[in-house]
Order: structure tokens, then C-alpha cells, then sequence
């Protein structure tokens, strides 16, 4: 096995306790908090982190919703009375954009999640700042200097608004995601 599939391994089989611990610190930070290095190297790396000059990584704080809607308290209650309020973004996505809000010289290269509880939800975001120099040397992420993706974050081009959007999916069963649902519906009317 590789050092990456040990630390796998161990980030997965840590104690409950430990766990909570790490929890019960994180709860009294800060929203957004800027780390030196990753909590989870591993996942880090697989989604191009590098330890060098120009990556930042911020741990990021989402309170948990149950995204529900009013409930009816008067009159006749209509047929989709439904409490559940489906929405067009995933917390992943959420995170990376209120993370992009605070670090507005940075893009968002990709992110992951590092934890869990009955409240919140933690994000670890990776930040690429494109102007500079040592990331315009590199040739493997020098990509995101480009100005077409600007605000990818806001845009829904990171990993998680790709997500979103409905673009993991091709073939049949996608014909109206793309290039997008309010284009393709505009285009039908």
C-alpha cells in the first residue's frame, strides 16, 4: 500500500473520541480560518494541492439546514404542500463561494469535507492565488491564471457547482442539461 492509502486508513479509523475532540476545537474558531497545511493530505493532494507558494487551504464552517419550507397555517392547503424546499446548490458549492467571498484575490481550485456534526458541516477549500509568479511557472496549474476562469467558484465551474449543475451526467437522460436549464428551456419557448 502507498503513504497516501495509510493516511487514509488511519483518518478513517480514528477514534470516536479524538474525533469529537477535534470537533469541540473547531466549533470555537472562527468561520473561515486559514491553515498551514492540510487535515487531510491525502484528499488534499488527489484534488492539486502542492505545498508551495500561491496555495492557501481555509477550513470553512456551515451551519446545517433542514431547507424547509413555511409551513401552511392558514386556509386550504394546496396539493404540493410539501415541506421540503429543493435546492439548486449543494453545501460544498456553498462553501467554496462564501470562501471565494473572504479571499477575493484567489480562485477556487477544489475542496473537500473534513467533518461532521449535528450542526455544522466543515470544508477544507483549496485557493490558488493566479497572479503569482510561482504558480504561472508551474505548468500543471498556470491554467488558472487564464482570465475565462475568473470567479469559477461563482460561476459554477469548480467540482461541486459542476455537480450541481447536472454536468457529471451525459448521454440519454441529459439531453436538457446543457448548456445549461435555463438556455436549454428558453430554447423550447
Amino acid at each position: 500500500m502507498s503513504f497516501t492509502s495509510y493516511l487514509r486508513e488511519s483518518w478513517n479509523n480514528q477514534g470516536a473520541k479524538a474525533f469529537q475532540q477535534k470537533l469541540i476545537g473547531w466549533r470555537r474558531e472562527p468561520v473561515s480560518i486559514k491553515l498551514e497545511h492540510p487535515t487531510r493530505i491525502d484528499r488534499a493532494r488527489a484534488l492539486g494541492y502542492k505545498a508551495k507558494e500561491g496555495f492557501l487551504i481555509v477550513r470553512t464552517r456551515l451551519r446545517k439546514s433542514r431547507r424547509m419550507r413555511p409551513k401552511i397555517k392558514k386556509g386550504r392547503k394546496s396539493s404540493n404542500k410539501g415541506q421540503k424546499l429543493v435546492v439548486n446548490k449543494n453545501y460544498r458549492q456553498i462553501a467554496e463561494e462564501r470562501t471565494n467571498k473572504k479571499f477575493i484575490n484567489m480562485e477556487v481550485l477544489n475542496s473537500y469535507e473534513v467533518g461532521r456534526d449535528g450542526h455544522f458541516i466543515w470544508y477544507e477549500v483549496i485557493l490558488v492565488d493566479p497572479n503569482h509568479p510561482v504558480i504561472k511557472a508551474d505548468n500543471t496549474i498556470k491554467w488558472i491564471s487564464n482570465k475565462q476562469h475568473r470567479g469559477r467558484a461563482f460561476r459554477g465551474l469548480t467540482s461541486a457547482g459542476r455537480k450541481a449543475r447536472g454536468l457529471r451526467n451525459r448521454g440519454k437522460g441529459a439531453e436538457k442539461v446543457r448548456p445549461s436549464l435555463r438556455a436549454n428551456k428558453r430554447r423550447l419557448h
